[in-house]
This record gives structure tokens, C-alpha cells and sequence, in this order.
């Protein structure tokens, strides 16, 4: 860190998206520099189109070439394009997909190196970007890929009151039950247990498991992955110290309050846990990989083509994503601290200095 403040890479997405405009109102607001140094690693005549297209005059980015340039109290940015790349707004286009790449790459690289603290994407169209270096669902398999930690990291929906992880990511909906066996919720369990001690400060984490079938199977008459595979999951996970509570029925347990009484909820597949947690914070969530051995954020919506260089796009689960980003790097660094030294924050009392006297 610069200053004690954290280095923040981003990369830019998609070009043709809202990226740019979420990005950009999120940095208009001064105060984030007090905490943080903004790295965008994109194109600053891509970030001037969407600028005019936008009428935002206010605002400017501090041209750098590398992140050790950065200026502390500007948002800096790293051009990574050919100058005559190409924006159509609202437009999918093979161009768009290679430079949300050639960011990504770019970043992560300085990731990887030390040049940034942590790094927030920006929303990529998940077809365009396809190709021979990026043939994977998503960031997070990418972005798995890229760790030495963990290959099968989790992705955690983040918001003020509400954590929702997922045993199954970028699926398919035929494939989900195959891929539902007891090691793969134990090890989501297990990533889930462990960040939310060491990157959220939870002590003794609470966590709600989901069934897969309706009402949670009913005893094995509307399924039996519940009694065959979840709950035995379930139990391995408590032998290893860890809450997990449930099967409960995914449409009863978001439907009550009971989401409000547990740390975080583990559900089956990707639209079981995703649907119920952007109905209730879509324009707050931010969306967390955890279980790599480096800390990624982004925003909680995709690249929103269809109301793209009109103005209408919300800044604010983009700039939730680089707060919880900084709170996860502040968490972890205190977590590594304490555990490397356990007793290095312990203050001698005045009783205890009196009995070793």
C-alpha cells in the first residue's frame, strides 16, 4: 500500500456496456481517494467517448503507464488498447470481447505481481470474450485459473444484510444435480466458513444450507439428494467445526425472515441463490470470489446494453464493489497479522503486571 491506501485495479469490461459509466460516476465522488488509489486499466479515448456520450464535464482520468505512477489523489488509468479500437454502444461486438481480455490480462498480470492491493471487474459479456485464452463461463473460473490457492473458489453475493454463496456457478440446469455430491458443498463449506472468519470478522459463522429439490425433497418423495447427499454433507461439515445448518426449502427460508437469524446461505446452483438475492439488494450487491489467494470484487449486474450512454445506470454496486474490496484487504492483512503471532496484540494488564511483579 501507497500511503496507507489500498491500490485498486480495475478492469474496464465491456466497452459497449455500462462499465465505463458506472466507473466513472463512482470515481467522481472525492472522498473515495482518501482511502484508496483508482487504477483502471482500459483505454482513455474509450473513457472520453463514453464521457461525451454521457455529458460528464466534471471529471477526467490521470493518464499513467504503469500502477507505480499512479497519483494518490486521482483516478489513474492504464491504456492497454489500440487508440482506434472501436465503441458501438449497446452493441455485442468481437472487438468489445477482445478488449475486456486484453484489460483482464493486464490486471490481473499486476495483481499478481504486487502492483495492486486487489482488483474490481467490470461487467464482460460472457459470449464475446470466448476465444483461445479465454474459453471459460465467466471471471470466476478465469479468475480460479489464475490463483495458486484455490481452483474451485466460491462465489459469494455481498450485500449490507445478506450472504448468498453457491455450490455450482455457470451451469447448466441438467447438469446441476450430477455435480451435487458431498465434497463439492463440503468444500464450499469449508471456503465459506473460512472467509467469513478472516474476511469478515465472524468469529463463529452461522451458515443455512438450501435443498435442490422443492420443499427440500420431502423425505426423498420429490427427490434424494437431500437425504443421499446434503445432509450427509451437512454433517461431515459440523465434525470439522463448522455450523451448517439445514436442508431448508429455498422458497420458505427467502420467504420468511429466516435469511435475517444466519452469517450466509450456501444454495444449490446459480439462479437458486442469485434470483432471491438481486430481488432483494440488485442495485447494492456486489458479487465476491472467495477462496483465492487474492481478493476480487465486482459489481451485482452485467453489462446492461439496453440503457447503455443513456445515464440511467446505477453507480452504486460498483462503488460497493471497491469498499468491500478494501474491507476484505483490510480484514485478511489483520487476519494474516494476528494468526502469524497470536499473542502480539495482547496488552499486559495492570492485575497481570502486579502478579508477574
Amino acid at each position: 500500500m501507497i500511503q496507507n491506501k489500498i491500490v485498486v485495479g480495475i478492469s474496464h469490461g465491456d466497452i459497449n456496456g455500462v462499465s465505463y459509466e458506472v466507473i466513472i460516476k463512482s470515481l467522481m465522488d472525492n472522498r473515495i481517494f482518501d482511502f484508496c488509489i483508482p487504477v483502471v486499466y482500459g483505454s482513455a479515448k474509450v473513457a472520453a467517448y463514453h464521457r461525451k456520450a454521457l455529458n460528464i464535464a466534471n471529471f477526467s482520468f490521470n493518464n499513467i503507464k504503469s500502477a507505480d505512477e499512479a497519483n494518490i489523489k486521482r483516478a489513474n488509468i492504464i491504456n492497454c488498447l489500440d487508440d482506434n479500437v472501436r465503441v458501438e454502444l449497446g452493441k455485442s461486438t468481437n472487438i468489445a470481447g477482445e478488449s475486456s481480455l486484453i484489460s483482464l490480462e493486464h490486471a490481473v498480470k499486476d495483481l499478481k505481481e504486487g502492483k495492486i492491493d486487489v482488483l474490481i471487474t467490470a461487467p464482460i459479456n460472457k459470449d464475446n470474450v470466448q476465444s483461445d485464452k479465454f474459453n471459460f463461463p465467466g471471471h470466476t473460473e478465469y479468475l480460479a485459473k489464475e490463483s495458486s490457492e484455490s481452483k474451485e473458489p466460491l462465489m459469494l453475493m455481498v450485500s449490507e444484510n445478506l450472504k448468498v454463496g453457491v455450490v455450482t456457478t455457470h451451469l447448466p440446469l441438467s447438469k446441476v444435480s450430477e455435480a451435487i455430491t458431498e465434497e463439492a458443498i463440503l468444500k464450499k463449506l469449508r471456503i465459506m466458513n473460512k472467509t467469513l472468519i478472516q474476511d469478515f470478522r465472524i468469529r463463529k459463522p452461522k451458515i443455512a444450507v438450501l435443498g435442490l429439490n422443492p420443499h427440500a425433497g420431502d423425505n426423498g418423495l420429490l427427490g434424494t439428494e437431500e437425504v443421499d447427499v446434503i445432509i450427509p454433507a451437512i454433517k461431515k461439515a459440523k465434525e470439522e467445526d463448522i455450523l451448517a445448518l439445514g436442508p431448508y426449502p429455498a422458497d420458505g427460508f427467502f420467504g420468511s425472515d429466516n435469511f435475517k437469524k444466519v452469517d450466509a446461505i450456501l444454495a444449490m446452483y446459480h439462479d437458486q441463490g442469485l434470483t432471491p438475492f438481486k430481488a432483494l439488494a440488485f442495485n447494492s450487491g456486489v458479487n465476491y470470489t472467495a477462496g483465492l489467494d487474492f481478493i476480487r470484487t465486482s459489481p451485482g449486474h452485467g453489462t446492461a446494453y439496453e440503457i447503455t450512454g443513456l445515464g440511467q445506470a446505477s453507480e452504486i454496486s460498483f462503488r460497493n464493489a471497491i469498499y468491500l474490496a478494501c474491507d476484505i484487504y483490510r480484514s485478511r492483512t489483520e487476519y494474516k497479522n494476528i494468526s502469524k503471532d497470536p499473542l502480539q496484540h495482547y496488552e499486559i494488564s495492570d492485575k497481570d503486571q502486579d502478579h508477574q511483579e
